[in-house]
């Protein structure tokens, strides 16, 4: 057996993030090649990881990547065992490596494709390969459960906790000084006020008949007259619209106008949203 130094524990523990007696152990094993030891916890990370599959990832976190420029904007939701794990710096570098590599990569149409991509913030590595290192840091089954790339311009918001995340298409004058924070602050109200759509025609029109026959209902009981009851409802419609619809709620930010309106007046179009919330 080789005799393994304190100097290359320690330095294959800085590599790794390792306890030191697995690095130890792994040096002992690969006859003090490091190298060969680095490949050697990998593979048993991997096969503690397979016996560890069926745990229950309750937690995590979304992460966003958008460029104007390139006209992508990509949305990803990684999970994992606890809050600790999903707030740690490592955890955190993982998810936006694996948003930014969706965005400016080649693209994927599944989580499994994207990980056996070459990672661009780690050249040389898979996103695979870092997310089997981190299980074998923390301990904790790591899974990229959805990814989400739209190819045109974007805007895109991540709650600060991970939480909450959206993506918002849009169209018009898009290269426009206004355009990229407008479609952010946009993408920031989805997160906050939950749309239930993007327009008005967007909406099931078998909920917006139930919520007629609702407000008829109740201004019947009020006694009004039938001959106004029809006005009466079309504008009682206007406030559910302007709870639910994206393009006619108040702008979270200045609730003098609407988001249609804000969208408008930096002469661009809302053509899509996206609004994840964690595990939803």
């Amino acid at each position: 057996m080789a005799d393994i130094s304190a100097a290359a524990v320690m330095s294959l523990r800085e590599k790794t993030g390792l306890p030191m007696m697995e690095c130890k152990k792994a040096l002992a094993e690969c006859g003090g090649n490091t190298e060969q030891a680095v490949e050697w916890l990998r593979k048993q990370g991997i096969k503690t990881q397979a016996m560890r599959a069926d745990r229950e990832t309750s937690t995590g976190r979304l992460a966003v990547s958008v460029d104007p420029a390139h006209k992508v904007g990509t949305m990803i939701e990684l999970k994992c065992e606890s809050a600790p794990v999903a707030s740690s710096p490592d955890f955190k570098q993982l998810a936006e490596d694996i948003a930014k590599t969706l965005a400016f990569g080649p693209g994927a149409k599944t989580p499994a494709e994207l990980l056996a991509q070459k990672s661009l913030s780690t050249p040389g590595r898979t996103l695979g390969e870092l997310k089997d290192d981190l299980f074998n840091r923390m301990r904790e089954v790591v899974e990229l459960s959805r990814i989400c790339r739209i190819d045109a311009p974007c805007g895109g918001y991540a709650h600060h906790d991970g939480s909450k995340a959206s993506l918002v298409e849009i169209a018009g004058k898009t290269d426009g000084p206004d355009a990229a924070v407008v479609a952010k602050d946009i993408a920031m109200h989805v997160v906050a006020s939950a749309p239930q759509a993007l327009s008005k025609e967007n909406l099931d029109p078998q909920v917006v008949e139930k919520e007629r026959e609702i407000l008829t209902a109740a201004a019947r009981s009020e006694g009004k007259p039938e001959n106004i009851i029809a006005k009466m409802i079309e504008g009682r419609l206007r406030n559910f619209f302007s709870q639910c619809v994206l393009l006619e709620q108040p702008f979270v930010k200045d609730d003098k106008q609407t988001v249609g309106q804000l969208a408008k007046s930096a002469g661009i179009e809302v053509k899509r949203m996206e609004n994840w919330k964690l595990g939803g």
